[in-house]
């Protein structure tokens, strides 16, 4: 069957989601889209065949829609989400799944009360080869026992609009989710440290920052946060395990040499260090709307967790202290758990 899609929100991923769905994903097709920005959804609907249309509740409830893609604004998104559950419908939302735990456990609620699995969150770490092949490793012993993880998330650089809290709440919390997932185990603790400043930050922006996190297991992970290394996007992580250790490859790209050097590019940007993981997020996606089955990528309970976490590590910012982390004892059984 053709799964057909509604889109809320047509800025920069927006479109590129709709390209994917149009282009890439096979068994796709956007039907229905709304921005806030009527004239940028217009056009955009008109370059795939789709139709503009007046709110994002008009979107959720068309009858030529299957399931919907998620890409508006942060607070826009508890809103949405909840409109698809009550209307029934599977629904992928990009990061965050809301901007308040409050609004989290709202989704959350609706959700159960539903009875079946309808949202997925969109961190496409979980479908990227590397740490999948990480994954894979970890879960078959061959390492022994994770103990520590080394991580970096380093851009080249980041607009003025940019924040200090935004390295916790828009750029550690792929890493957030990513190690929940890796480890199969919660974060308990949480503390950020404040290193020297770079002098190529904005005046207002501390960075780099140092996250450290502690799990339920014991497993201590520190997360180096730099957003203006003026490299290149480098993303790193390291699991240092009893009897031996997994790190994640870098990029494939071919070595140069020349002018007494031997160099490697480095990735300039996140769409093209992940494109892949995109493509993979959404065919899987799709494919479950298609077959009608629930969704086996990050859950609400995901989505929450990664807020809860985030908003700890903004504490921590601005304290210096370690943030417990007492929210997430108990995982529903709804979404994996044991509720114990």
């Amino acid at each position: 069957m053709t799964v057909r899609i509604g889109v809320i929100g047509t800025g920069m991923i927006g479109q590129e989601h709709i390209t994917r769905l149009t282009h890439v994903i096979t068994g796709t097709r956007v039907t229905a889209v709304f921005d806030i920005d009527t004239a940028r959804a217009e056009k955009v609907a008109a370059s795939v065949g789709a139709r503009a249309l007046p709110s994002g509740g008009a979107v959720i409830d068309a009858p030529d829609v299957d399931a919907v893609v998620i890409t508006s604004w942060g607070p826009t998104h508890a809103e949405h989400v909840l409109a698809a559950i009550a209307a029934g419908k599977p629904v992928f939302c990009e990061k965050p799944l809301a901007t308040t735990a409050e609004d989290c456990l709202r989704i959350i609620e609706a959700e159960t009360a539903h009875g079946r699995r309808l949202v997925q969150v969109g961190f496409m770490r979980r479908y990227d080869s590397g740490y999948r092949e990480m994954k894979r490793v970890i879960e078959s012993g061959a390492i022994g026992a994770p103990l520590i993880v080394h991580c970096a998330h380093r851009n080249p650089s980041v607009p003025d609009s940019y924040t200090s809290e935004m390295a916790a709440q828009d750029t550690a919390v792929h890493e957030i989710d990513v190690l929940r997932w890796l480890l199969d185990d919660e974060i308990r603790s949480v503390q950020v440290l404040r290193p020297r400043r770079t002098r190529n930050r904005q005046e207002h922006l501390q960075d780099p920052q140092i996250m450290l996190f502690e799990t339920a297991e014991g497993v201590r992970i520190d997360l180096e946060v730099f957003v203006n290394c003026r490299y290149g996007y480098d993303i790193q992580c390291e699991t240092v395990g009893e009897e031996g250790l997994v790190r994640l490859p870098d990029p494939a790209a071919v070595s140069v040499r020349g002018a007494g050097r031997n160099t490697t590019a480095v990735l300039q940007d996140w769409q093209g260090r992940f494109e892949n993981a995109f493509d993979t997020e959404f065919r899987e996606w799709a494919a479950s709307v298609a077959n009608g089955t629930e969704p086996t990528g990050p859950s609400s309970w995901d989505g929450y967790a990664a807020t809860v976490i985030s908003d700890a590590l903004v504490v921590s910012l601005h304290s210096g202290e370690t943030v417990p982390i007492d929210a997430l004892a108990t995982r529903p059984a709804f979404y994996g758990g044991t509720d114990r």
